[in-house]
């Protein structure tokens, strides 16, 4: 939440440079409070997992959250229970009928990552996702693949296979403190990494728009802000839980898959061992970071979200 103090005395542009939310009194005067409506489209094979992980984090902040479960129409989920689906999703058809709009959208990453973008069954109705939240959200929030598809839609940016899965908890270096989104972050912190495909910095980097937050020199880019098109792109997974990479691990051993353990996870790298949470804190303040940049800058009239006055 922001400090209020006036916008003559000398703290204020120190702090400003720092990056510490800061309001002076015309500011605090014109702003209203509402409940933030905040979009979860949920990509992932095991929808209440991932519910649970990412309501855990946006709601630990002070403000009011009304979250949204959103499903793709007609792909069908088939690990969770058709009556869950129901009872607490509605469909991206349903939603763009309706003409609401929402503060802020987290789009998850999905298991496909070995297919080429436009193999991906619904990658037509996503593709009108990404274009939807231009005028209907006022900050998007790419996850893992969910994040790689919404950068390569906007910005041709593309996905690379790895040789090897990068699968364990790896150093990332913190590339602009001053950042509202990095708020309280450390210089380098270690963050959960699963997956099989890259994004290169260089070619982030290319793109006109494009400002990479965190970086790691092990596994690469991690956070990247698209300001132009109001969304942050993460790569990697500060909402897993104290087991997640555990679970995965233990799935590929039983069917016989070929994995390396977890790097950096298990103490002493064993995985005998339960595997301590290194990376809690700086989830925590990473989504408390973006739900609060979402309430200093959203319209108080949704009405206004996606247009000319509210960007």
């Amino acid at each position: 939440m922001p400090i209020k103090i006036p916008s003559d005395l000398p703290a204020y542009d120190v702090l400003t440079r720092e990056g510490v939310m800061v309001m002076d009194e015309d500011q605090a005067s014109r702003q209203d409070i509402r409940p933030l409506r905040i979009g979860l489209l949920n990509l992932m094979p095991k929808k209440i997992q991932t519910e649970n992980q990412f309501a855990r984090l946006i709601g630990a902040t002070p403000l009011q959250i009304e979250l949204s479960l959103i499903r793709m129409t007609e792909h069908q989920a088939r690990n969770t229970a058709i009556d869950h689906m129901e009872t607490f999703y509605r469909s991206f058809a349903e939603v763009y009928a309706s003409q609401e709009k929402f503060d802020g959208l987290i789009i998850t990453g999905a298991p496909i990552e070995h297919l080429e973008f436009t193999q991906v069954t619904y990658w037509d109705e996503l593709q009108r996702v990404f274009d939807w939240t231009q005028t209907h959200v006022h900050s998007t929030f790419g996850v893992c693949w969910g994040g790689m598809a919404m950068i390569n839609h906007f910005h041709g940016v593309q996905k690379h296979m790895l040789n090897a899965k990068a699968f364990g908890c790896f150093r990332h270096d913190n590339m602009n403190t001053a950042s509202p989104y990095l708020r309280g972050f450390s210089d380098d912190m270690v963050v959960p990494v699963s997956r099989w495909t890259e994004m290169r910095k260089a070619e982030i980097d290319a793109a006109p728009g494009l400002e990479t937050l965190l970086h790691s020199a092990e596994v690469g880019p991690c956070l990247v802000e698209d300001q132009g098109h109001r969304a942050l792109y993460v790569f990697n997974h500060f909402e897993y839980d104290s087991d997640t990479l555990k679970q995965e691990y233990d799935r590929d051993i039983a069917a016989g898959i070929p994995i390396n353990v977890p790097c950096n996870y298990y103490p002493g790298d064993d995985p005998a061992l339960m595997p301590r949470n290194r990376w809690r804190s700086h989830a925590h303040l990473l989504y408390g970071n973006w739900i609060s940049q979402i309430y200093q800058t959203t319209p108080y009239d949704m009405t206004a979200i996606g247009t000319e006055k509210s960007a």
